[in-house]
């Protein structure tokens, strides 16, 4: 079975800007004037193409979600968040279908065990033009208990996790209406600050989000970043936790009960 292989350019990555770790470090999003490769714009938040090409083959993009550099999700208004999921989702779907690429993947890293090396909240767009296969990813690996569901769009805790532990899942019925991109909006606020402020007596400091489309089915998935589980690594070993259930009452008793 042939792999989806692709060279990082170790020459671009060692120019690429980082202050996760380093704070004070320049960061090039803060000084949007001097941006280049813009593709659009919705206030602050800004698509343009990433300046740091380091898988090669692929077209990288990167979506800065507001001029707030020290912000994160649980940090914008309810406004600022649906606006900033319309405007990625409509670019992404955008890219899927404009037959140009075999897949388009759009994610966001935020803290330093999520692979990310900006601080600024940014979500990034990868094209792929050609694959040697299919991206693995499965409808089962969506499934788990539910926590709520909210004008069509579920949220739950996934019991087939794609890696191990806590996964967040949020499964829409659709992405066209209001009130579907608010929900998904509100949804990724909820888990990214469960996660990041309640979950595990507040020592989560790195997430990751991914954007899946399986066949006419969106899918959004959050990730608590640990160690990775050496089970899953060395075996391929999926990890779940035996206290889903607790996790989901405690979401529905912060978030979701009057």
């Amino acid at each position: 079975m042939p792999y989806n292989i692709i060279d990082f350019d170790m020459q671009i990555g060692r120019q690429k800007p980082e202050t996760i770790r380093h704070p004070d470090n320049y960061c090039p999003f803060c000084h949007t004037d001097e941006l280049t490769d813009i593709i659009a714009t919705d206030g602050p938040i800004i698509l343009l193409r990433n300046k740091y090409n380091v898988l090669s083959g692929t077209e990288q993009f990167v979506l800065i979600e507001t001029d707030a550099c020290q912000s994160d999700m649980p940090d914008y208004t309810p406004e600022h968040m649906q606006r900033l999921i319309r405007f990625g989702l409509h670019h992404w779907q955008k890219m899927l279908h404009s037959g140009k690429y075999d897949d388009v993947v759009f994610f966001k890293n935020y803290g330093p065990l999520s692979g990310g090396t900006i601080r600024h909240p940014h979500m990034q767009l990868v094209a792929f033009p050609h694959l040697a296969q299919p991206l693995t990813t499965y409808p089962e690996e969506f499934a788990g208990e539910i926590i709520t569901n909210e004008n069509g769009v579920e949220f739950n805790i996934s019991t087939n996790p794609r890696i191990g532990f806590w996964e967040l899942n949020i499964i829409p019925a659709e992405i066209e209406s209001t009130e579907a991109i608010h929900t998904i909006a509100k949804f990724l606020q909820i888990g990214t600050e469960y996660l990041t402020r309640h979950f595990h007596k507040g020592q989560v400091h790195s997430y990751n989000i991914f954007f899946y489309q399986l066949k006419n089915q969106v899918y959004a998935k959050i990730l608590p970043r640990f160690a990775t589980p050496p089970l899953y690594i060395g075996y391929g070993v999926h990890v779940r936790p035996t206290n889903i259930k607790e996790a989901t009452q405690e979401i529905r008793r912060l978030y979701f009960h009057n």
